[in-house]
């Protein structure tokens, strides 16, 4: 009866589901085909049909065929990011834990590989610094070099700082090691640690080649979902390129534990944070301009999940770029794929192309993981069928030892080896692993399969090869049965050390087996079909042969080097983009430049009386070090330049007090100044920070975009009865260049704002909106753009250091609140009375607040009230100079 009513729970759930994704789709659909409609008004015949089928056209990878020349005059600098698992450059601790696996060896090696080609000069992997007990010291190391894959007729001239590094950043509690879901609050942490050492090694490298300025990084390239967010972030503060790899992208991942029903999507958000990997994937899209794939799949299948892209429209938009017609403001990044490289140091050797010994020493010994594999065989003479993968239920290893088990002539004919990480105990293990190990073992006994099955508790990461090599001496196979298969590194290795596989064929592995041609593809839900082609791949050794020669023929196509190659050629495609510093800083005053300290007034949920008492509370708490220099004050809001300047004028303050008004929440900064001797607040000037617009015009829409807001915004309306009326006006007079405004006259009708970004995406409209507190105004403002990305543009600019500067925040906000909690800078929560509620419509999150902000962090403190007194001895406490 139990065992009933959870079939019917979960038949219930699956439905439920099946609706909702149902609705969604709709939801898409029909804003995503009127942006493609629009697009294909005035299209040439050749974009209608010729071009339809043309992968270079549908993913913007245009670089084909007009191949860029690599050269080492080019000397770029090259930033990676991956913030998870234990990284460093030899022995890798691949399987200790979930998040050390494909992605940290994929990296590592790109890193290497990277350093060793022609014209790049500096490559940085950053990662994370870990200090947590019971892991290796050299985690804890700030910086580790790379030693670099040696490329045949690739070598140049190296200075001190080149070549390929691991550079960690200290972020989030020093003293414990994160799982990547846990990683999210601290990002910005990270972020202004990796622009902290971004421009130091920029200069260094300018001063090293003799160029006389900084040397910028060509790209700044994130890799999985966490990474990406911080690349987006760090591109957006440098004005450099994103380059976005997602590994494993969280909308497939959800959309595969939805069908299995064994869990709610609240459920599965707890314990994977899937909405806030998905927004970080939406945002990557958005800042990218490249992004890396390792499979037609992988973009045709997965990606196209996503709001901000989709095959048809890239294509058109793509076509347009082409010819220089309109695109509306709209921007799709460019798809292209490249598989994974692998290193061919250990290329295959002692047998020649049909499987025989060619020069095997009898002197030499065999490796020591060997014999560790052979004690668990009756007969180790037989071929060995090995299967290298984690002890996760995708990975189907239960499905493949029932094949094995039920197949008597299978059995008689072969060996199994399973490798599945290593192990201390069963009962240390997290509770998934257990299960799936346990499983093994109890299939093991039922089966009867002692002295056929082989599951070693420890190998090292260099004993992988070595195993390849074992199975490929007896003559076995590889095989991969994961229900789906992102892309499948161990069938390339595997078929570099001469050994043929049997793969699933959802996923990548279709297409790796289209050019490699070294094995057979199975359904991995039909044990009977496994169990068919291992016995056939094994016992046919003229099929064996063949896939073996054709494997080793056709590897060399997924080697680091062409992977290389294909990567610089995209890069080398770009336009320079870098930041817009003038080399004289001293074009007019900026009082900014010298302070110790910065206080940064971004309180928006007071009335604009209050803020008038915050600010004059604030200067008179600091008022000793404001007089002598040392402490500086920024005014950040969504108020544009003019309506601050009424406000200081009418409360009696002079705009001079400030260093720098950061408004239109971000879109604009201006740095006060006098137009002459005169006290008088009359003659005072703003200067617009036109190096800032330059950085954040990126990918702006503009035009098309406005026009397609005003005409979004008169299909929001009030309905009573029969009659319509319109709530969201376009505000010219408080839109600027960079920002679009919109007057709201009944909040109550606007759609949540995350609806809105989500239509923006669809429509491939790239930018930032957002309600104010009280949600009366929408502004609209470019991608990069954001108040607390001004703020990181002030630091690197003015050479601001960000662990002396302190936000003043009330306790709810704009809905870009929660930006200016995260980071190196300390934040100050006023409290009290003088505090309205925010208008529940403006969070554009989908997740919790604890999945993006550390609550319980050191650096955000808590204030009852905003009087002088109030804020001293906080300020005090913060290492802020005070009265």
């Amino acid at each position: 009866m139990g065992f009933l009513f959870i079939q019917k729970k979960l038949s219930h759930t699956i439905k439920v589901e099946d609706a909702k994704r149902l609705k969604r789709r709709l939801g898409t659909e029909k804003p995503r085909t009127d942006a493609t409609a629009e697009m294909s008004e005035d299209l040439f015949e050749g974009e209608k049909g010729e071009d339809a089928g043309d992968a270079s056209v549908a993913y913007g990878d245009s670089s084909a065929g007009n191949t860029p020349r690599i050269s080492a005059v080019d000397k770029l600098y090259i930033v990676l990011i991956s913030l998870h698992g234990l990284v460093r450059g030899e022995n890798l601790e691949l399987g200790r834990d979930s998040d050390t696996s494909g992605q940290v060896k994929y990296v590592v090696e790109l890193a290497k590989a990277l350093s060793s080609c022609p014209g790049v000069y500096r490559v940085d992997l950053l990662t994370r610094q870990i200090l947590a007990p019971n892991y290796d010291r050299g985690y804890g190391e700030p910086s580790e070099t790379l030693v670099p894959t040696s490329f045949k007729n690739l070598k140049q001239e190296r200075g001190e700082n080149s070549g390929a590094y691991i550079t960690r950043i200290p972020f989030g509690p020093k003293d414990k090691y994160l799982a990547k879901e846990h990683l999210w609050p601290y990002v910005q942490e990270f972020v202004d640690g990796a622009l902290s050492h971004i421009v130091h090694m920029s200069k260094i490298i300018g001063e090293e080649i003799g160029c006389g300025h900084p040397m910028w990084p060509a790209v700044i390239h994130g890799h999985y979902a966490s990474a990406g967010v911080a690349a987006a972030l760090i591109s957006g503060a440098l004005n450099v390129h994103m380059v976005f790899t997602g590994h494993f992208l969280g909308k497939d991942k959800l959309e595969g534990l939805l069908k299995q029903g064994r869990q709610t999507r609240e459920e599965i958000n707890m314990t994977y944070k899937i909405m806030r990997r998905i927004e970080a994937e939406e945002l990557s899209l958005d800042a990218s301009e490249i992004v890396i794939a390792s499979t037609r799949q992988e973009i045709e299948e997965q990606w196209n999940l996503y709001d901000g892209f989709e095959v048809m429209l890239a294509r058109k938009l793509r076509a347009r770029v082409k010819r220089g017609a309109n695109c509306y403001g709209r921007y799709m990044p460019r798809m292209v794929i490249i598989p994974p490289g692998v290193e061919f140091g250990h290329m295959i050797h002692e047998f020649d192309m049909e499987g025989e010994e060619d020069s095997h020493s009898p002197a030499s010994e065999d490796p020591p993981i060997w014999s560790e594999i052979m004690r668990f065989f009756t007969n180790p003479r037989k071929p060995l069928i090995l299967a290298v993968a984690r002890p996760y239920p995708e990975k189907n290893i239960t499905t493949l030892v029932k094949a094995f088990g039920e197949c008597r002539p299978l059995r008689e004919l072969a060996n199994l080896t399973l490798i599945m990480g290593n192990r201390e105990a069963i009962s240390k293990m997290s509770n998934m692993s257990a299960a799936v190990l346990t499983s093994v073992l109890t299939l093991i006994d039922e089966y009867d399969l002692y002295g056929q099955v082989a599951y070693p508790k420890h190998h090292k990461h260099s004993e992988v090869l070595d195993i390849y090599r074992l199975a490929a001496r007896t003559k076995g196979a590889f095989v991969n049965v994961a229900y789906f298969e992102q892309f499948g590194v161990t069938l390339i290795e595997a078929a570099m050390h001469g050994l043929p596989v049997i793969a699933t064929k959802n996923g990548a592995p279709v297409e790796i087996h289209q050019v490699l041609d070294n094995g057979l593809l199975v359904d991995p839900h039909d044990q009977h079909a496994i169990a068919d082609a291992l016995y056939k791949l094994l016992s046919d050794k003229q099929l064996w042969s063949r896939c073996r020669e054709n494997g080793l023929k056709n590897i060399h196509r997924f080697s680091w080097p062409e992977h290389c190659k294909n990567y610089l050629s995209r890069i080398l495609t770009l336009s320079p983009r870098y930041p817009s510093f003038p080399s004289n800083e001293d074009q007019f005053k900026a009082p900014i430049k010298g302070r110790k300290c910065i206080i940064v007034i971004a309180v928006d949920s007071a009335s604009k009386k209050d803020l008038v008492c915050i600010i004059k509370n604030s200067i008179e708490a600091t008022r000793k070090e404001t007089l002598s220099g040392s402490t500086g004050f920024v005014l950040s809001t969504s108020l544009t330049m003019s309506e601050i300047h009424s406000l200081l004028i009418s409360a009696g303050m002079a705009p001079t007090d400030f260093d720098a008004f950061i408004c239109n929440s971000g879109s604009d900064l201006f740095y006060p100044s006098r137009a002459g001797d005169s006290p008088s607040t009359s003659r005072v000037t703003f200067s617009l920070d036109r190096n800032y617009q330059s950085h954040i015009e990126y990918r702006w829409g503009g035009e098309g975009l406005r026009k397609y807001l005003v005409k979004w915004a008169s299909s929001i309306v009030e309905r009573r009865g029969r009659t319509e009326k319109q709530v969201i006006f376009e505000d010219a007079e408080h839109s600027s260049t960079s920002c679009l405004a919109f007057r709201v006259v009944n909040p109550n009708y606007l759609p949540p704002l995350k609806e809105l970004q989500k239509l923006m995406r669809i429509q491939s409209l790239r930018c930032h909106a957002l309600y104010n507190h009280s949600a009366t105004r929408l502004s609209v403002i470019p991608i990069h753009a954001s108040r607390s990305q001004a703020l990181r543009y002030l630091s690197v600019r003015w050479g601001i250091e960000l662990r002396n500067v302190v936000i003043l925040v009330g306790e709810s906000g704009d809905s870009d609140y929660e930006e200016l909690f995260g980071g190196l800078h300390k934040t100050i929560v006023l409290k009290g009375e003088f505090n309205t509620p925010a208008n529940r419509i403006h969070t554009v999150r989908r997740y919790p607040l604890q999945d993006v902000i550390a609550l319980d962090c050191s650096n955000i403190i808590g204030v009852e009230g905003c009087s002088a007194d109030d804020l001293t001895p906080t300020l005090k406490a913060l290492g802020i100079p005070t009265k």
